[in-house]
């Protein structure tokens, strides 16, 4: 039983998404996108540097076009028992699960990187990743630090989100029995009471979509658990933005439904990295370029469902 994931903000790097561009119909999809948003990605996906697909507002339609983009080239939806995202990757899955169509989710994800940004100009946050340690002590440590552990990522990961003073806090003093902190490329604090003005956005903007159910298993990473109606879906979407994330219990969830391989969307690894060292065994397949879909359709013509 094959999973398929879609990654989160932070896994975008510099023109990761020229090579998808040169796919029949990439470029004219990406441009018809483009224009629907009021946002150039094939210029943020392919020319702009490390510092401006920063930007939340950027990065997370970014990301979303890419995921589609690499979902359309994999094809084979049919195949897949699951779909699963960590944070913006939720809106890619809902799209690919018959949830969202792509336009609506182009238009969602808009909505929400501008009003995260918003959000995130209040007062200067960020998000860092604590490896290693026992997860109720770093958590713990978190909280008396003022910070909210924003994503409990499963595999001896969990990203904490509060303003640059806690964060510093953080660094310097590491949780007993973690092996690092290490800074991530984002510019808020998501998923944490510091993105509630993002909500009422996207509440307004989710009154303008027609969601249909889904049709393959969509696993929240609200709570792991599976989602089976489309008004469910967008109502998580909705909420997600302020709440955290737990890949953690959609990876038990994984494991629960009898996954036999993970296949995780462009811009791929980061994912299929935590499922290498969660579900050992499990194999995997991380879409960076189109050369990884030949890896991708071996996968499917042993896995699929």
């Amino acid at each position: 039983m094959l999973v398929l994931v879609a990654p989160g903000q932070g896994a975008q790097t510099p023109g990761f998404l020229t090579p998808w561009l040169d796919l029949p119909g990439a470029a004219d999809r990406v441009a018809a996108w483009s224009d629907a948003i009021g946002l150039d990605l094939a210029h943020y996906g392919t020319k702009a540097d490390a510092d401006e697909i920063r930007d939340t507002a950027v990065a997370q339609p970014l990301l979303v076009a890419a995921g589609l983009l690499s979902a359309s080239a994999l094809g084979a939806r049919t195949a897949f028992g699951a779909v699963a995202g960590h944070s913006v990757g939720e809106i890619t899955a809902a799209a690919y699960a018959g949830v969202l169509s792509d336009a609506d989710a182009l238009s969602f994800v808009r909505t929400r990187g501008l009003a995260m940004a918003e959000a995130a100009a209040v007062t200067e946050t960020g998000m860092a990743a604590v490896l290693g340690g026992d997860q109720a002590v770093v958590v713990a440590h978190l909280e008396k630090l003022g910070l909210t552990p924003a994503n409990i990522n499963g595999a001896g990961q969990i990203v904490a989100a509060g303003t640059m003073e806690q964060i510093e806090a953080l660094v310097a003093e590491k949780p007993e029995g973690s092996m690092k902190v290490v800074a991530l490329k984002v510019a808020g604090a998501f998923h944490t009471h510091h993105m509630a003005p993002a909500v009422a956005a996207l509440e307004k903007a989710a009154q303008a979509l027609a969601p249909a159910d889904p049709e393959l298993k969509y696993v929240s990473n609200k709570d792991g658990r599976v989602v089976t109606t489309g008004a469910d879906v967008v109502a998580r979407l909705v909420g997600q933005v302020a709440n955290p994330v737990r890949w953690d219990l959609c990876m038990e969830t994984f494991g629960e439904l009898g996954a036999t391989g993970i296949i995780e969307l462009s811009p791929g690894g980061t994912l299929t990295g935590l499922a290498k060292r969660a579900l050992k065994g499990v194999p995997t397949v991380a879409l960076k370029t189109p050369d990884d879909l030949e890896k991708a359709a071996a996968l499917l013509a042993e896995h699929a469902v």
